[in-house]
């Protein structure tokens, strides 16, 4: 391919779409282009173009972002001493799905098969707290998904941890986290420091990445024939985490390598909206 075709393939993959498709494929590249699939192949591959890939990004417009990420990337970078370092969430309306028809099992030749469809047993919400020094994770189950039910997550936490430490707890901006009812026993339980994520920052929070594990490893393959089944499912994952996979908690970027990039990811919304 001579320079100027190469120029036009790239030109049509990042500045314009294709009449009867959302992007780009191999063959309607090379249709379009008048050249041939290995062609098109060969010039995204240099270019490291992917137009079947998507990926999704939240911009966070909280006003206090900066002030909020350098509060929590502190922590994870420098703990204070004699404290513990807690990341908080609630894993809400687990669903505890039971399929239609009995899984037919992995052997050799053919993969774990499953239906599509399956019934409901109802929901259970999990509260959990990721020991950023350990990597262990105290939870809670509950039915409901209230400021009852966090004020007493709060109350077990203060049950289970050393008295004389205090609380880093980093909580992202639900509703339940902040009412009267809690602020009140916050005031009582001075040695529970609370840190705020900014809005729309939840993989601030290192307790998600735990979360994801849970769905992937114990919850999305699985099923379960009431929220009792559910329920067990999840206490004996939390057990085995905290007695084989529980590890220290390490976050590498700086406070100010995220905020520069949340700035370019901005200037750079702005600037296609200029260019439409």
């Amino acid at each position: 391919l001579d320079e100027a075709k190469i120029k036009e393939i790239l030109t049509l993959t990042t500045q314009r779409v294709p009449r009867e498709a959302t992007h780009w494929s191999l063959r309607l590249m090379a249709r379009y282009a008048g050249v041939s699939l290995w062609q098109v192949a060969q010039v995204w591959a240099a270019a490291d173009l992917k137009p079947h890939r998507l990926k999704t990004f939240k911009i966070s417009n909280d006003p206090h972002f900066a002030d909020k990420v350098v509060d929590v990337v502190g922590l994870y970078l420098n703990p204070p001493d004699n404290a513990l370092v807690l990341s908080v969430d609630e894993k809400t309306q687990i669903q505890a799905l039971d399929r239609t028809q009995p899984m037919l099992p992995l052997k050799p030749g053919q993969i774990e098969r499953r239906t599509h469809d399956y019934r409901r047993h109802g929901t259970a919400s999990l509260y959990a707290a990721f020991d950023i020094l350990t990597g262990k994770v105290m939870g809670r189950i509950t039915q409901r998904h209230r400021a009852r039910e966090f004020l007493e997550f709060l109350r077990q936490i203060d049950r289970s941890t050393p008295i004389e430490l205090d609380l880093h707890v980093i909580l992202d901006n639900s509703s339940t986290h902040k009412t009267a009812a809690v602020r009140e026993w916050l005031e009582k339980h001075p040695r529970f420091k609370l840190h705020f994520t900014p809005t729309s920052a939840s993989w601030l929070n290192a307790v998600e990445g735990w979360f994801a594990q849970l769905e992937r490893r114990a919850l999305y393959r699985d099923t379960f024939s009431s929220v009792a089944d559910l329920r067990a499912a999840i206490r004996r994952f939390i057990e085995a985490h905290n007695e084989h996979s529980a590890k220290p908690f390490r976050w590498n970027k700086t406070a100010e390598s995220i905020i520069g990039s949340v700035h370019r990811a901005k200037l750079a919304v702005i600037r296609n909206e200029l260019l439409d």
